[in-house]
């Protein structure tokens, strides 16, 4: 069977020079445990793994989505690079083809953002990483063209769950946006995960501050 897996070198996602400079910055990085880092807009961003709030509602997340998935030809992954053009995140959760293996790029590094049919951040404290979350990789993942993006933001007002659908490159931004409160459910509009219900369950009630 030959090997259909995607090329994502610097001179194969047409890379600057300095982008090219930061990939191979990236691919030699050597963090201590419980770190690591991401190419987010062309800058290296290196982030902790997050507190028991955050990882707690990952995990529930992932709970609830692998037995509604059963049935499907598709899979909920974490713990990977997803990678595009020289950029590489690492997203909370994501959702790619049961069939994985011919989306690793060619030199193993990840997935191919082409691949991710939904992608999950739970934001966390902090001011720079709820930019990166709510603005940078907003962005970002409407370039890659990832068709659903949903961000779990336990620090907006009293949480919040928006889900962003009908990416648009060119404008780097969504043109579904559905926003709603902790304890309000939302339903998945489209995708693999159709039908998801993202509710008090995963999030928690309203958060008092």
């Amino acid at each position: 069977m030959p090997d259909t897996r995607t090329a994502q070198t610097p001179s194969d996602a047409g890379l600057s020079a300095l982008d090219t400079v930061v990939w191979q910055t990236w691919k030699a990085v050597k963090l201590p445990e419980g770190y690591h880092a991401e190419i987010i807009e062309g800058t290296i961003e290196v982030s902790p793994t997050g507190c028991f709030a955050h990882g707690q509602i990952v995990n529930l997340l992932r709970d609830e989505l692998v037995p509604f998935l059963k049935e499907t030809d598709f899979v909920v992954r974490n713990d990977m690079n997803v990678v595009h053009r020289g950029s590489a995140w690492i997203p909370d959760l994501f959702i790619v083809p049961r069939d994985i293996d011919r989306h690793v790029t060619a030199d193993g590094l990840g997935i191919t953002a082409a691949a991710v049919r939904l992608v999950v951040e739970v934001v966390s404290p902090g001011a720079r990483n709820q930019d990166r979350d709510r603005v940078k990789k907003r962005r970002a993942y409407a370039r890659a063209g990832i068709p659903v993006y949903v961000i779990i933001d336990d620090h907006d007002a009293e949480g919040t769950v928006t889900v962003l659908t009908e990416p648009r490159p060119d404008r780097e931004d969504w043109a579904g946006v559905h926003q709603v409160p902790y304890g309000t459910e939302v339903v998945l509009p489209e995708g693999p995960a159709k039908g998801f219900v993202v509710g008090e369950a995963i999030t928690g009630a309203r958060r008092s501050r």
